[in-house]
């Protein structure tokens, strides 16, 4: 049935599209208070993150929405960019699938506006007043003098666009466009598509597409749009040829699109609808009818803002300066662009349980992501888990990393594992933790058909040998991951009951010292993790200074790798020579660079000065990081966001606490702001307040603390110890203090060890 082009009353458009908004933009809460909450989106910069690899998503979309709608563009020279954004350079249109913090994946179904004659080769402009809040995206595009705004909900982009006068204006959409399309292995392939036009201002259709980063199967998007202004005449494309036929349908790698043609006068608005689904055109159809059943941009846009007010509004800074508040909420928002919801969209099988894709990749976002989620968005956390043990249940492996509805690629160890023990031992609930568990077992006991897409590579050499041999890839990096990982299984095998499985992990959780070789001198420094040959015999020492696939580390190097072990730092303190050379390791790492913020492995090294008596040193270390590392500009992030992870590790440790996931403490650091308020579940707060902070951060030190009125006496503290609020008062000094100095954060090697006695020897 054709949609009536007939515009209701605002009263009506107000009541519809104000209900819509109640069920199409998932993520929003409701206040536990009456009141007004602040305009955080106006502190939001997305820009920032976009430059030197930052790889932030520019665009219009809800709090972890489907629709993420926005340019995709090429340089001047013609180079396009691999995740949709450029600040120098040309808008080839407007898509509706991107990633955050990442690339190689998406761009898919691309709608641009032309004026003149329409050339399907060359459709392309520069632009100019760019601008972009959560959830709206605007810009002139130069070439041909057209106004595009653009605004979202969680499966439907709304476009509008502001013509000047034209006997030839037109509407595309491009069904073959993706990002990083080619031949290369981790490049994306078109399939073919359907496009079918419906009226004059209707059309329909399907793109297929594969590959990507994560190498998935292939991945369909169907899509509905339909326009309020009926066209002078429509017509379709398959190759480079404009046609009247309604229908078109492409099986391979060739031009495929439509049309809407006008002739349009000066300040002529074209608006348009276009709903996205997994599962068919009627059910896009139908998510717009559902998500935007009017025609009215401005409300929409108003409810998007409201959205991520909500949403931003969980954390609340005062005495902050204006650059750290714009780096603060950027950060927020950029945390909330992913995973995305798909609810309702899962194309593999029926389920009642949420579903998520684009866990990309669970590898990055652990250590400090889904923490913070578990804080601030209890209810979003927990269907996320939900969701990754519902994939478990219908395809046999939860996954690490999983885009376009297809699991792959898995870097490192079964970090979903490190995601279901930090729920478990924060109480979060509504999860089937016994189907959790079983998925862990798996993960550890079972070979996967592709180790690079689940499960973990090289488990039964792990399993027999205590380790993972040079015979199989990144076997460093697995190696101490694993360990991690089994200490996450013994955690959950001792609340739930399992003792036998409670010893094997925990025994297996020490498996990282079977490739420390103890002689291994580099720089002045003794010991290191050194590849095994499958015989038990050492090779030759791995010095890359960033290895990939095939190497003994993945993405880091020996200097970090060296000191994983976030289940025992004591008895990798121990293995150092003592506190006194465990600094001095840690002061070198990070005074001659061999330290790198950009990547996820070393997320924890800078509060490892708390395992061995010296918080002040964590405090020098995070307070220069966070200075010299992150800004407000277009380059503020130090490599990619990674869906959010070197955004969620800004947020910690500004506010002056960091996780260390899979484990219920969090290690203290330096806070960055005199207040802030944190609300948790249930509407309770966090307050933590910063006594002596100075706007330059001289005072940087911690003198002394207390939690909740009573002296704080360690540099660390538990979960329930603030899961019900309360308030943490730090008291700020220029020089370092005997505060933090003795009872170290917990170790599986303390002689009261944190897991339960069924798991001990």
């Amino acid at each position: 049935m054709l949609t009536s082009n007939r515009r209701p009353s605002k009263l009506l458009v107000v009541l519809l599209v104000c209900a819509a908004m109640q069920h199409s933009l998932l993520g929003q809460t409701t206040q536990t208070k009456p009141g007004i909450v602040r305009d955080y989106v106006h502190n939001v910069y997305p820009f920032l993150g976009v430059d030197w690899g930052g790889n932030t998503f520019v665009g219009a979309a809800v709090p972890f929405g489907m629709v993420k709608l926005g340019p995709d563009m090429e340089s001047f020279d013609g180079r396009p960019s691999s995740f949709g954004y450029m600040s120098g350079g040309r808008i080839l249109g407007f898509s509706h699938l991107h990633l955050s913090g990442a690339a190689g994946k998406y761009g898919n179904i691309l709608v641009a506006p032309v004026t003149g004659p329409l050339d399907l080769a060359d459709i392309k402009t520069p632009r100019i007043d760019e601008v972009n809040h959560p959830g709206y995206y605007s810009a002139t595009l130069t070439r041909y003098n057209i106004r595009a705004e653009l605004t979202a909900t969680r499966r439907v982009g709304f476009h509008r666009y502001t013509f000047p006068a034209s006997q030839q204006s037109h509407l595309t959409i491009n069904i073959d466009h993706c990002l990083n399309k080619g031949t290369g292995s981790e490049s994306q392939r078109f399939l073919g598509g359907q496009v079918r036009l419906l009226s004059d201002h209707e059309a329909e259709g399907v793109g297929r597409y594969a590959g990507g980063w994560n190498k998935g199967g292939e991945y369909r998007v169907y899509f509905y749009i339909v326009l309020d202004t009926p066209s002078t005449g429509a017509q379709t494309w398959s190759g480079n040829t404009l046609s009247l036929d309604k229908e078109v349908d492409l099986t391979e790698d060739r031009p495929i699109g439509a049309t809407f043609n006008f002739r349009t006068h000066a300040g002529q608005v074209v608006q348009a609808k276009v709903g996205l689904s997994f599962i068919s055109t009627e059910q896009a159809r139908q998510n717009v009818q559902r998500e935007i059943p009017a025609w009215n941009f401005d409300i929409v846009r108003k409810a998007s803002q409201e959205n991520w007010n909500q949403a931003l509004s969980k954390i609340q800074l005062r005495g902050e300066t204006d650059s750290k508040r714009i780096q603060f909420y950027t950060a927020m928002y950029h945390i909330m662009l992913m995973p995305s919801d798909r609810t309702g969209e899962n194309p593999g099988w029926q389920s009642t349980e949420p579903y998520y894709d684009d866990y990309y990749t669970i590898w990055d976002t652990y250590r400090s992501s889904g923490p913070l989620l578990t804080l601030i968005a209890p209810d979003r956390q927990r269907d996320l888990i939900r969701a990754l043990i519902d994939i478990y249940r219908h395809e046999g492996y939860m996954p690490d990393g999983r885009s376009g509805n297809v699991t792959g690629r898995t870097q490192g160890g079964s970090n979903a594992d490190m995601v279901i023990a930090d729920a478990y031992v924060k109480s979060l609930t509504g999860i089937d933790y016994p189907t959790a568990f079983e998925a862990m077992l798996k993960n550890a006991s079972v070979p996967p058909a592709d180790p690079q897409k689940e499960g973990r590579g090289g488990i039964l050499d792990y399993n027999a040998k205590g380790y993972v041999s040079v015979a199989d890839e990144r076997s460093g990096s697995r190696t101490v991951e694993y360990a991690s990982n089994d200490f996450a299984i013994a955690e959950l095998a001792c609340g739930l009951n399992h003792p036998a499985e409670a010893k094997l992990y925990a025994s297996r959780a020490h498996n990282w010292e079977h490739l420390w070789d103890k002689d291994l001198t580099v720089e002045g420094f003794k010991g290191f993790l050194r590849p095994r040959n499958p015989d038990g015999s050492w090779a030759a020492p791995n010095l890359l200074l960033r290895g990939t696939w095939p190497d003994f580390f993945y993405e880091d190097d020996l200097w970090t790798y060296s000191l994983f072990a976030p289940q025992d730092v004591r008895r990798l303190i121990d293995l150092n020579g003592g506190n006194q050379a465990f600094v001095r390791r840690l002061d070198y790492i990070f005074y001659r660079q061999h330290f790198d913020v950009t990547n996820e492995p070393g997320f924890l090294i800078p509060v490892l000065y708390n395992w061995a008596g010296r918080p002040d040193h964590t405090a020098e270390v995070i307070t220069e990081l966070l200075e010299k590392a992150f800004t407000d500009q277009r380059t503020g992030i130090p490599g990619n966001d990674d869906s959010g992870a070197m955004s969620s590790w800004f947020i910690f440790n500004s506010l002056g606490f960091y996780p260390n996931a899979g484990q219920d403490f969090y290690l203290i650091g330096t806070p960055s702001f005199p207040e802030a308020d944190i609300t948790l579940a249930s509407g309770k707060t966090l307050r933590i307040l910063a006594r002596n902070m100075d706007s330059e951060h001289i005072n940087r030190f911690i003198q002394s603390a207390t939690l909740n009125g009573k002296p704080l006496e360690t540099s660390w503290f538990r979960h329930k110890q603030i899961a019900n609020g309360g308030t943490l008062v730090f008291t700020m000094g220029s020089a370092p203090s005997k505060w933090g100095t003795t009872n170290p954060p917990p170790s599986m090697s303390d002689a009261v060890s944190p897991l339960c006695a069924a798991a001990q020897p």
